[in-house]
């Protein structure tokens, strides 16, 4: 673990309590934080190979080139 202090007053002269509460804030933030982004790793992305969207067709659009666009990805 690091020697350096987690929280440091860069002005005035706060006292046990002023201390505590501020304590208190940034580790409420910092809870709530990790709260809302969920789980620390990224979600992984579904591969094209199991993705169930492709099974929906969209409607192909008449005009040059459709028969091209309607096997593309969308």
């Amino acid at each position: 673990m690091s020697d350096r202090p987690l929280l440091r007053v860069v002005r005035g002269n706060p006292d046990d309590a002023e201390l505590a509460a501020l304590t208190a804030v940034v580790a409420a933030a910092a809870s709530a934080a990790a709260a809302a982004s969920g789980s620390a790793a990224p979600a992984r992305r579904t591969s094209w190979w199991n993705d169930r969207s492709a099974a929906v067709r969209v409607p192909v659009q008449a005009g040059d080139g459709a028969w091209r666009a309607s096997a593309l990805p969308h």
